[in-house]
């Protein structure tokens, strides 16, 4: 019904780089934009609509994730699309995943497994910008875009630092721990654009850079900047500027508290961990990024976007697999949403797991998986969702959904309706073109508690 830190940096298999999306990684300037002016733009977003969630992690395994190997096995079907992999019984009966997830099998009565999404882009960036944006590479009227998509329309993360707003002294939407490559602002401009920590949290030095003010400058340089700021505002008292003045000073204000706020400071210092906890999530990239995503929900961020990569597995991919892709995912995914509930953020927090893609059904002659977009399992858990449950299902060959397919609209439908997000809501671009929140698609009320 409907209602590791080095892999996210390689190029795709067509050889094409990956663009960096907008970024502005600590307080630095994106297109003439400060701090200060994010704030404040940021500020005017609108009033949410009651809805389950407050926060959202989105965890994206670019390239596109195996999910016939991992949840959604054909173990009847014949070796060559079949694989290797066995599947395992999980805490749900009657539910099984592959047997290289055995943590997430043990919680597997926390989330829920959809099988049955499905698109018709196999492209890693233009998959990669529907999946985040719901628009394809055209307009409405049939013009083309050229790629990159993301200078036209918003990313979901984009979308909720509008219509939500910052819950704290935390920006609402961060990447880490790259940008995101389709995770822009869009038209709707820069003071939208995710606050990028480009920095690793498993590497023994991670810190975000600029959060704090520079260790060289005194107190007595700063309280003369403060000084020489009010000076300024008050040349212009009387000549009509006042008001922009009184305004953005409040802004500047917001953005020292960010930089000196000290429990946004502690929300980033993922090293206050208990080791335990950092051994729970595993000492990968997407293990500690996933921690540090729990850690900045906790502190008020709205919209967390972990980008994971190489998961581009056309060759020889059942031993990266195993040894290097499948551990991290299994061990960061059971943590977080095993983490959020003994904390009592899972009814609070929407966490899901997908990637642009999945691999086709058959084994290529290079003992590999290719693109194939028509069928992909997506990983649900949180606020709103269902637990322990499969929606949906694909044929014997995990080919394509045996009925009612989900597509890409239907799930931003969804996570906005969990998020309280009038999702019909349209906004104009600057040539006046209308573009809803969300074109087209139904909220899928069977993911729903």
């Amino acid at each position: 019904m409907r209602l590791d830190s080095g892999a996210s940096r390689r190029g795709y298999c067509d050889g094409i780089a990956r663009r960096r999306a907008l970024r502005l990684g600590g307080t630095g300037l994106l297109a003439g934009l400060s701090l200060p002016r994010l704030l404040q733009l940021q500020a005017e977003a609108r009033t949410p609509l009651p809805g389950r969630a407050q926060s959202c992690i989105l965890i994206f395994l670019e390239g596109g994730p195996s999910t016939i190997d991992m949840w959604d096995l054909k173990p009847e079907a014949p070796a060559e699309i079949r694989g290797p992999y066995r599947p395992i019984p999980t805490a749900v009966p009657g539910t099984f995943v592959g047997e290289h997830l055995p943590l997430c099998a043990k919680v597997a009565d926390k989330f829920t497994i959809l099988r049955s999404h499905s698109h018709t882009d196999n492209g890693h960036k233009t998959g990669y910008h529907y999946v985040l944006t719901g628009y394809k590479s055209s307009l409405p009227d049939g013009d083309t875009i050229p790629i990159p998509n993301n200078i036209l329309y918003p990313s979901i993360g984009s979308i909720m630092s509008r219509e939500l707003g910052a819950a704290g002294s935390l920006p609402p939407y961060i990447n880490l721990p790259v940008p995101m490559t389709s995770g822009g602002p869009g038209f709707y401009g820069a003071e939208y654009a995710p606050f990028v920590i480009e920095s690793d949290p498993v590497a023994p030095d991670f810190e975000v850079r600029d959060l704090g003010a520079p260790a060289d400058t005194e107190a007595s340089r700063t309280a003369a900047r403060k000084r020489l700021l009010a000076g300024i505002e008050r040349l212009n008292e009387g000549d009509g500027r006042s008001g922009r003045s009184e305004v953005m000073s409040t802004y500047y204000r917001k953005a020292a508290e960010l930089v000196n706020s000290p429990a946004a400071r502690e929300a980033f210092e993922i090293g206050r961990e208990a080791e335990p906890t950092r051994a729970r999530y595993g000492y990968t990239s997407l293990g500690q990024c996933s921690l540090l995503a729990r850690r900045l929900v906790e502190a008020g961020c709205r919209f967390v976007g972990i980008d994971h990569g190489s998961w581009d597995t056309h060759f020889d991919c059942f031993p990266s697999q195993e040894k290097d892709l499948f551990p991290h995912a299994d061990r960061a995914f059971s943590a977080l949403v095993s983490d959020l509930d003994e904390r009592g953020l899972l009814d609070s927090t929407l966490v899901v797991m997908m990637g642009e893609m999945g691999r086709t059904p058959r084994i290529n002659g290079r003992a590999g998986r290719d693109h194939w977009s028509m069928a992909q399992s997506v990983l649900f858990a949180g606020a709103g969702i269902k637990r322990g449950v499969v929606v949906g299902a694909t044929d014997h060959q995990a080919a394509q959904p045996i009925s009612d397919p989900v597509g890409v609209e239907d799930l931003l439908r969804t996570i906005m309706h969990l998020m309280g997000i009038d999702s019909t809501k349209i906004y104009s671009t600057p040539l006046g073109r209308p573009v809803p929140i969300v074109n087209g698609g139904e909220v899928v009320t069977d993911l729903l508690a």
